[in-house]
């Protein structure tokens, strides 16, 4: 049977982007006779502004029951100042779903692109996994006297046991499969012990279970220093969802910008959502100047999850080649327009089979 994909373009240069990868896993079914089908689906600014809806009734049923996996552009939109339908559409997914892993990889690709003098594409090459369905970003909270000089404002940080051990959990799974001999789990139980404090002992119970890991703790602060004083001591780190967003976008800094930056949203054997991290920067929409490679390195992830890892390990490859003969745009020191960005690694992707 075919895998089945749903792709969801998105805001601003989501389109632009997400149509690049939509070639690429064109060149894909050609070259390596990879049974994929995909649906697109108008979800976004346009459709809310012009019928109000943001995600449709039954969407999170229908995703669940007819497709493997989604493949998700930027949402936002300046004419939806609330982004209301971004946070319906994305976050609605993730819940829906429940996407509870949020993974990025840090693979630098290129030494010139990152901003750390003397570091090498060795030095770099780590993976962040953040929780993805609670803490701050569980919206728990509310407003009591808003708008008001006496307002109080209350956003709560969930953690369940459930939740922190299973992304645990996973994280050392990761590791144990891929060869990698370093966790770092990383939290802020010193000024919140109740929250955070139970990361602690989750991670305290888990770590038991690897004794072939080489388990280890830091403060997120003290993290935060670390990725950039000596990012080639991590191989695998694990923290909470607001935590992870942070750190994931610090270290993206390390491969040259959130232009080459994948991610994947995962329930491990359910349907899973990938989306490049960018923003929709509707300042550029249109102009044919957006980056392309985190989109089609972001396809790369999710042919892999499909069970393609020779195509995902193509991909890959032939990114790592145009950055190195500067077949970029002007982010990451090219000339280039997206398009054409797109045109040579479908070239190479078809030439590597022919």
């Amino acid at each position: 049977m075919p895998k089945r994909i749903a792709i969801i373009p998105g805001d601003g240069i989501g389109p632009e982007v997400i149509g690049v990868a939509e070639r690429v896993l064109a060149k894909v079914v050609h070259s390596f006779r990879a049974p994929l089908v995909w649906t697109r689906f108008d979800w976004g600014a346009e459709k809310y502004l012009r019928e109000g809806v943001t995600l449709p009734e039954g969407a999170i049923e229908m995703l669940r029951r007819d497709y493997d996996a989604i493949l998700i552009g930027a949402l936002g939109d300046p004419r939806v100042p609330s982004n209301q339908h971004a946070a319906d559409i994305l976050l609605g997914i993730r819940f829906g779903l429940d996407l509870f892993v949020n993974q990025r990889p840090v693979k630098l690709l290129d030494a010139r692109l990152c901003p750390l003098k003397s570091v090498t594409e060795k030095d770099v090459d780590f993976v962040v996994f953040r929780e993805n369905t609670e803490g701050a970003y569980a919206g728990v909270g509310g407003n009591f006297k808003r708008d008001t000089p006496d307002e109080i404002a209350v956003q709560e940080d969930v953690n369940t046991r459930k939740g922190v051990e299973r992304i645990l959990v996973h994280a050392f799974e990761f590791a144990v499969q891929h060869g990698r001999k370093k966790v770092c789990m990383s939290d802020k139980s010193n000024a919140m012990p109740y929250g955070h404090g139970l990361w602690q002992r989750a991670f305290s119970d888990v770590r038991k279970r690897y004794p072939q890991i080489e388990a280890r703790h830091l403060y997120v602060d003290t993290l935060a220093m670390e990725i950039i004083r000596n990012p080639s001591q991590f191989e695998v780190i694990v923290t909470c969802n607001l935590f992870g967003d942070i750190l994931s976008d610090l270290a993206a800094a390390l491969l040259g910008g959130l232009g080459a930056a994948p991610s994947a949203n995962l329930n491990p054997g359910r349907v899973s959502m990938f989306e490049p991290v960018h923003g929709s920067a509707p300042g550029i929409a249109g102009k044919n100047q957006a980056n392309p490679m985190a989109a089609i390195l972001t396809t790369g992830m999710m042919l892999e999850n499909l069970g393609f890892p020779e195509a995902s390990s193509r991909i890959e490859t032939v990114v790592r080649e145009a950055i190195h003969q500067n077949v970029a745009t002007a982010d990451f020191g090219g000339t280039l327009a997206t398009r054409e960005v797109g045109d040579w690694i479908c070239e190479r992707l078809e030439e590597d089979i022919c």
